[in-house]
């Protein structure tokens, strides 16, 4: 994939490469910043959805495990990512059943999925006379939308899950579903302002009417990435799409720039809220440990 994606950006590289030795330390860090809240956000619809489905967590132990199951998408093969945070949460005390972390871990995917391509159509109405993939989008959603409706996901997954000991799903409130789009939506604008301040790292001009835009463009990478079973993390091939959609509002070194930039904070922000998330968790067990103890 490295190679592929070498030799098709080799032109476009030789810009790039000097804007990221140049890039804007200022700029930098708030889009870390802001990148970092992005996360923090995603967390919080997690738990928003582990409450629908009567699992409650406390916030330090939903950012381990999202964060764990960030990172095992790096390693090939689809099955790392939630196999990462069922076993996250058992090994934090957490005895839920799998099929309905699961279920949870597939909500997640498709409201945030749906709330991030509505953000990237409107982002497009906004700038205007950008080439965009629409109809496979349109596809996407139209195949997926369906499939997240309260009654239609509960049998999927009664039948699904039957061979792994069966699941009984509670009942999905549509202002739960609704409330999580509107939430996800806001959320993407954040990674979109995010995105938006790596762009002008590295030279872009880009202004905050792009943001809509630019969190589309990083949801749309993201899709192209879980669909991209082979690359891990949808390695490259998240670059490439997501660099063929900034092209619209920055030039070739600047989106190559900016892209790159994005894969080396996404992977550090993750990291670090990992072993922050742990950190918490091993302070307040250790005052729960105390607590029991003192007389």
């Amino acid at each position: 994939v490295l190679v592929f994606l070498g030799f098709a950006f080799r032109d476009a590289w030789a810009d790039a490469r000097p804007r990221l030795r140049d890039a804007d330390i200022g700029d930098l860090a708030i889009a870390t910043v802001l990148l970092t809240a992005y996360y923090c956000l995603f967390v919080v619809g997690w738990q928003w959805i582990l409450r629908a489905l009567d699992i409650r967590v406390s916030y330090a132990v939903a950012l381990q495990a999202e964060m764990a199951s960030m990172l095992a998408k790096y390693v090939p093969g689809g099955v790392w990512t939630p196999a990462a945070r069922v076993v996250w949460l058992r090994k934090t005390g957490v005895t839920a059943a799998t099929p309905l972390v699961v279920s949870s871990i597939l909500l997640e995917a498709g409201l945030s999925a749906i709330s991030g391509v509505v953000v990237f159509v409107v982002g497009l109405a906004i700038i205007g006379g950008a080439d965009a993939p629409l109809l496979p989008l349109a596809a996407f959603t139209l195949i997926v939308t369906p499939l997240l409706h309260p009654r239609v996901f509960g049998w999927l997954a009664v039948r699904v899950f039957r061979p792994f000991g069966g699941i009984e799903l509670p009942p999905l409130r549509y202002r739960v579903l609704f409330g999580l789009l509107v939430f996800y939506a806001f959320s993407w604008l954040v990674g979109g302002a995010a995105f938006l301040y790596l762009v002008r790292a590295v030279g872009g001009s880009a202004g905050v009417d792009a943001i809509a835009f630019l969190g589309g463009t990083a949801a749309v990478g993201a899709i192209v990435a879980v669909l991209s079973v082979i690359a891990p993390s949808g390695l490259g091939v998240r670059e490439a799409s997501m660099y063929a959609l900034v092209l619209a509002v920055a030039s070739s070194g600047v989106a190559l720039g900016a892209v790159v930039l994005n894969r080396i904070a996404i992977t550090v922000v993750e990291a670090a809220l990992l072993l922050l998330g742990a950190a918490l968790w091993r302070r307040r067990r250790a005052e729960l440990e105390s607590a029991a103890t003192s007389p």
